[in-house]
């Protein structure tokens, strides 16, 4: 219960939110969405991309050098 409490006030980011803190194009966004990588919401014509999903994606492509 209190998990799903916690996605329901989650901070949701826009494409373009998400593309900047990437410093990708709005467009790639939209690819890894639409391949399955990235989880989104479709709110009518639009994703949002909750901030823990995004952290999420992040973490499972750090590499490590050397």
């Amino acid at each position: 219960m209190a998990s799903e409490i916690e996605s329901v006030y989650s901070r949701f980011m826009t494409v373009s939110e998400v593309a900047a803190v990437l410093r990708v194009s709005a467009m790639t966004v939209y690819r890894r969405i639409n391949a399955g990588e990235l989880p989104a919401v479709r709110i009518g014509r639009s994703f949002r991309v909750r901030q823990q999903d995004l952290d999420r994606y992040l973490l499972e492509r750090v590499t490590r050098a050397g």
